[in-house]
């Protein structure tokens, strides 16, 4: 193992000791926990050079001035907040991999032409308060002012708890950063999904974090006794709801281009063994790298079910409740990662995000760039989450020859 990876493995284990619950990872934002990973990672921070601050929602930033002082700087990054009974690799192993990445700078005294900085998001995950990507809208400036207001399950608000943690509500605007401060922002990540171990590559470069749509949908047909309506007279809305299950499982994949479809949630109504089903309802989650077949999917199984429903005399009804866009990550970015990755593993692969990622807020100020580290067994918010030590090697090489290749050159 190289000592860089085994540092990282340790400093992973390190801060999954920091947790709410002895038994199980938990660490939420502004919880004390969350202030004693801050410390911790700013302590690490500081070792390999870096100026580091807290800022005025949570965040911990560091910085490794660039040969010019005031350079505009390469943001790496990712969150140090959990799930709860988390794996202690989501987010975590991203901000340890940068700060190697400054680390090798600075052991050999290395200053480039653009600054690096590195932060390590407060919240991605929306654990305690139900706001997802809190830490990266506070550095875009798109901290919505409503949100001081959301509570968690013991009533207390964002308001009261920034308090409570020594910070101060009227003061979040400041965490934001002029767009000129950066030149782009890449984020190392596990894959949280099975496709880099199907295809044994230890690294993987993002193309697009999944754009996502949500629908409450509603077959209505008629209940009936189950032993006195003949087949030919049915309006079952049971079988309708299966036949367009079956239809959404065989569409999707035959339409490719990474798009996945689920039906999670099904309720039948009136809900008894001797009743023929008189409604049912039903979830549709559909996502995918692209927003223009995403949608050209949603229409085509809408279609379907609309169709299924008027062959069977039943009605259909949907709502969509969730939309959220495509993240495509920048192409240049892409490329070199994938450059970086093909320097290491001799071959690289291109593939989406299904989980949503902090870059997905800075994507609207900053040409983002992910690299998706392999996971044992596709496993993710869940303990037996795992990297193995020989991929965290590779990552940080791959990381590192990216990060310094583009904090090499000025931009503008």
């Amino acid at each position: 193992m190289s000592p860089a990876a085994e540092r990282v493995m340790a400093r992973a284990d390190a801060l999954a000791a920091v947790s709410e619950t002895p038994d199980a990872l938990t660490r939420v934002y502004l919880s004390a926990q969350h202030l004693q990973a801050n410390q911790l990672v700013g302590q690490w921070m500081c070792q390999a050079g870096m100026t580091v601050w807290q800022d005025s929602v949570g965040n911990i930033c560091g910085r490794y001035e660039g040969a010019q002082e005031g350079a505009q700087a390469v943001l790496l990054g990712s969150h140090l907040d959990t799930v709860r009974n988390a794996g202690r690799y989501d987010g975590m192993l991203g901000v340890l991999t940068a700060i190697e990445v400054v680390d090798s700078l600075h052991q050999q005294d290395i200053r480039l032409a653009q600054a690096i900085e590195i932060v390590g998001f407060c919240d991605e995950e929306g654990t305690r308060f139900g706001i997802t990507l809190l830490g990266s809208r506070g550095l875009t400036g798109t901290w919505p002012a409503t949100w001081l207001e959301k509570c968690d399950a013991s009533g207390i608000s964002v308001a009261q708890a920034m308090v409570l943690a020594g910070l101060d509500p009227a003061r979040v605007a400041l965490a934001a950063r002029d767009k000129d401060d950066f030149s782009a922002y890449l984020e190392l990540h596990i894959e949280q999904g099975p496709c880099l171990e199907q295809e044994n590559l230890a690294l993987g470069v993002v193309e697009a974090i999944n754009g996502a749509r949500r629908l409450q949908c509603r077959f209505t047909g008629e209940a009936g006794h189950a032993g006195t309506v003949p087949m030919t007279h049915r309006k079952d809305a049971l079988a309708s709801a299966a036949e367009w299950m079956v239809r959404i499982e065989t569409t999707t994949r035959q339409a490719g281009g990474n798009l996945v479809a689920t039906v999670g949630e099904l309720q039948c109504l009136p809900g008894a063994v001797n009743v023929i089903p008189g409604e049912v309802t039903l979830s549709l989650d559909i996502r995918g790298p692209q927003d223009a077949p995403l949608d050209a999917l949603l229409n085509a199984l809408q279609a379907q079910a609309q169709a299924i429903a008027t062959r069977r005399g039943l009605s259909f009804h949907a709502e969509e409740f969730y939309r959220i866009a495509a993240t495509p990550c920048d192409v240049r970015l892409q490329a070199l990662l994938g450059e970086a990755v093909e320097s290491v593993q001799s071959r690289t692969l291109s593939l989406p995000s299904g989980a949503g990622h902090d870059a997905i807020a800075m994507a609207e100020r900053w040409p983002v760039g992910m690299l998706f580290v392999r996971c044992r067994g596709g496993v993710s918010h869940h303990p037996a989450e795992s990297v193995m030590a020989e991929d965290v090697a590779l990552a940080i090489e791959a990381f590192r020859r990216a990060a310094i290749g583009l904090a090499s050159t000025e931009r503008s």
